[in-house]
């Protein structure tokens, strides 16, 4: 599989003009002919989607909180994570200067890119397309957002959770990482010092299973006070 191929595969995307994708990714120290025109439409239909996805799946929570939930999600450093677990860094078109500088892991780079690539996608497939890849790139962190955590993601709850209760703070180890490198799965076990609690989350990304393991120490904790 080319890499093109291999990344409209992660991607969840087919495109029916390559040259869209690839000038998504090309970095503005290439030249003129670059992904800021690109970026620009897909922050604006990256921020629609997140925002009408919370419209409609908080329907009694108040526009301040809903404001909170999304800047959580369409942030620079989330959107950089997103952009790594789908390695976007690796097909980057960066100039000279950026490469040597290790712009292709660099958050702001990464960020852009990925609202490029969302930009991209809208304008080779339409609107539904666009919406369902960007909402699939997001789902696990969507999936476990709530109204009560107000943009909290479960690793920051379970650290307010402890601390509130004047216990010390969870610890992550890699348990272990399997697969490919562009196709890997992570395990991951979170550790409550002050109990004998360990739970373990799996994901496509270190960070997505202590995300994981993280919701699962949570949900036991609290069903111990209860």
């Amino acid at each position: 599989m080319s890499q093109t191929g291999r990344l409209q595969k992660a991607l969840g995307y087919e495109f029916g003009d390559p040259n869209l994708l690839q000038l998504a990714l090309t970095h503005r120290s290439v030249g003129n002919a670059n992904n800021e025109r690109m970026e620009f439409l897909g922050d604006s239909i990256v921020n629609h989607v997140i925002a009408d996805f919370l419209f409609h799946r908080f329907p009694k929570v108040r526009e301040g909180s809903l404001s909170r939930m999304r800047a959580s999600l369409v942030k620079g450093i989330t959107l950089a994570e997103v952009s790594r677990e789908l390695e976007l860094g690796e097909y980057l078109h960066l100039g000279p200067g950026e490469r040597k500088s290790g712009g292709k892991r660099r958050d702001s780079i990464l960020a852009d890119t990925l609202e490029a690539v969302a930009g991209a996608i809208l304008l080779d497939g339409g609107y539904v397309v666009c919406r369902d890849r960007i909402l699939a790139w997001f789902d696990s962190r969507l999936s476990s957002m709530t109204a009560e955590q107000d943009g909290k993601d479960p690793k920051t709850r379970l650290q307010e959770y402890l601390q509130g209760r004047g216990q010390s703070l969870p610890e992550y180890v890699l348990v272990s990482a399997e697969g490919e490198d562009h196709a890997q799965t992570f395990l991951v076990a979170c550790k409550i010092p002050a109990s004998s609690t360990e739970t373990r989350g799996s994901g496509t990304s270190r960070r997505i299973a202590e995300q994981a393991a993280a919701l699962s120490a949570l949900e036991e904790v609290a069903n111990g006070d209860a």
